[in-house]
């Protein structure tokens, strides 16, 4: 896979005139568009004078009120207008909820230039190709040692560890200080396939003077230091040794860090890996194929070659997605004896290699009893370390801010009370409280020479929902309709009406769909269309707006009706047709 390296623009690589004559009382503006009140749509802007940068561009998956949402984006409303001052996008790594915006978000500000590591853009252009429509991506590829000037920023890069590789913090300096972003990282002294972070750099950044650190938040709840991939190694080699069966090794398919460890062990103990799931064989493919994965001939099996007789239980390991409990990816899949050659088989071992996302344990822990009643043995991070994660934990956080040694800190990437832990942590270390800001998503921050203040302005942020071709179709009217659908069901009333004289024909016809069942509830049925059937006949065809009149008096009258007599609120759809 190849990418041009880019070279940034006239536009880009100088700093605007108009930004330059102002300087001296222009501010620098930062907001948050999405990753300051949840776990995922990770967007940062930074402004100054008519310069703009954004740093990542992700999405987040649906919660469990959002009915039929695939995921969600972030709203990119300040930025109309705007198109022709955005200098560059900067990609952190290649997980989801930092790339997963990017095909809906690029069209709409004018496609700019990418600036991110060489395998984050192998993984973003793959998407790409999925989004016919949309323009082909430009790339800058980066690495520690590169300096980029965007307009009024000039940026650099740091190596920060994560469970990916080619993650990496960004460094901008601006007219009135430097920003400092994380990104999502951890500190990890001996990562797998990937070089420790950079903790020299880190601290020279730190004596060169930082107006702000902005932090990831994700694990600042929880006490000590993040655990190292060396560490869930050594657990997964215990397990393999251990092993008489087949090794079915379920997490993310954006975990390729953790994919490279199980290889890389099942080659020492002589076992063939098959790779399952759509998502994690492109991404294997693509870190195989630019060298950040390293994997010996053969080891490989596709699925349809697999045969037992040839490859008995003992050397074989098959990893794939789905340790969520997603519901088409391959574990669900698995389990539930619907993938075309693999089933589950007494004595398999499956390892739940990922932490739980929060809402996501019953349909886990029903995946786990699945396992378990067709005989397998199941492992989980709660049991054993087999599972780092990827985020900073409080000890590795104090270490962060005290190489930085920001004036001002802002907790990021979290939900609030997580970025309240973290700004607890700052202030800890002799941070101020009053140079902790705890935005909102939105929230305008601003800073000048003379120091910095979270601002009461807001920027617009609600959710821009993503539902099959739709971006931003589906509002909170729609979600509160599906909302009660599945919650109480639906009720069709189909009322023929003669279009010359407006008189009723026959009895209005019913429909049940999720309420009650129709055979089973006949006295309610036939009580409702008697009562349908009388608000159209006591309806003067001749008044204005007859249609309408009848809709919504079915709507109101069956409505409360149904409620008295079930105490549910289906939703009532009246439909009149004229003949």
């Amino acid at each position: 896979m190849v990418f041009r390296k880019f070279r940034p623009s006239h536009r880009e690589g100088i700093v605007n005139k108009e930004s330059v004559s102002h300087q001296g009382g222009q501010k620098l503006r930062i907001m948050v568009l999405g990753g300051l009140e949840e776990v995922g749509r990770n967007m940062t802007l930074m402004e100054f004078g008519n310069d703009i940068i954004i740093i990542d561009m992700g999405l987040m998956f649906p919660e469990e009120d959002m009915p039929g949402i695939d995921y969600i984006i972030p709203n990119i409303s300040y930025l109309k207008g705007k198109e022709k001052n955005i200098r560059g996008v900067i990609i952190t790594h290649s997980h989801m909820d930092h790339i997963g915006g990017i095909p809906h978000i690029m069209p709409k500000i004018g496609n700019p230039i990418i600036y991110t590591a060489r395998l984050s853009a192998g993984i973003i252009q793959k998407r790409q190709e999925e989004y016919k429509s949309a323009p082909k991506l430009k790339f800058y590829i980066f690495d520690e040692n590169s300096h980029v000037k965007l307009g009024a920023f000039n940026v650099e890069f740091f190596r920060v560890n994560h469970n990916v590789p080619d993650s990496f913090g960004v460094v901008v300096k601006t007219p009135v200080g430097t920003i400092v972003h994380t990104g999502d990282f951890k500190i990890d002294h001996s990562p797998i396939n990937d070089k420790p972070a950079d903790l020299g750099r880190i601290a020279q950044i730190g004596t060169e003077g930082v107006l702000a650190l902005m932090a990831d938040s994700t694990d600042a709840e929880h006490e000590g230091y993040q655990i190292s991939e060396a560490r869930v190694g050594e657990e997964l080699e215990g397990i393999f040794e251990k092993a008489t069966g087949r090794l079915i090794v379920g997490t993310f398919a954006s975990l390729l860090n953790r994919v490279q460890q199980v290889i890389t062990i099942a080659e020492k103990f002589g076992r063939k890996v098959m790779i399952e799931g759509r998502s994690m064989k492109t991404n294997v493919e693509i870190a195989h194929q630019l060298g950040y994965m390293k994997i010996k001939p053969g080891t490989l099996l596709e699925s349809e070659n697999y045969h037992e007789k040839k490859y008995p239980d003992d050397k074989i390991v098959i990893i794939g997605s789905g340790a969520q409990g997603e519901q088409n990816a391959f574990l669900v899949r698995f389990a539930e004896d619907e993938h075309k050659y693999l089933h589950v088989k007494e004595h398999d071992t499956v390892i739940f290699s990922s932490s739980v996302i929060p809402g996501n344990e019953r349909t886990i822990q029903s995946l786990k009893d699945t396992f378990y009643r067709k005989g397998a043995k199941v492992i989980h991070y709660k049991l054993m370390d087999v599972h780092a994660g990827g985020h900073a934990k409080k000890e590795d956080l104090k270490l962060f801010i005290r190489l930085i040694r920001p004036q001002y800190y802002i907790p990021i990437e979290a939900n609030h009370y997580m970025l309240r832990l973290n700004g607890e942590i700052a202030e800890s270390l002799g941070t101020p409280k009053d140079h902790i800001f705890i935005a909102e998503n939105g929230q305008v921050i601003e800073f000048t020479r003379h120091g910095g203040h979270l601002s009461q302005e807001q920027v617009p942020t609600d959710y821009v929902m993503v539902d099959g071709l739709g971006i931003g179709d589906v509002s909170d009217i729609v979600l509160r309709d599906r909302r009660v659908m599945s919650a109480d069901g639906m009720i069709v009333i189909i009322a023929t009406i003669d279009r010359k004289t407006g008189n009723l024909i026959g009895n209005p016809d019913i429909i049940s769909r999720g309420f009650v069942y129709m055979k089973e509830n006949k006295e309610l049925i036939e009580s409702t269309r008697m009562k349908a059937k009388k608000i159209c006949s006591d309806t003067d065809p001749k008044s204005p707006a007859f249609d309408d009149y009848i809709k919504n008096k079915i709507r109101d009258d069956i409505g409360q009706f149904l409620y008295v007599k079930t105490k549910r609120r289906p939703m009532i759809l009246p439909v009149v047709i004229k003949v």
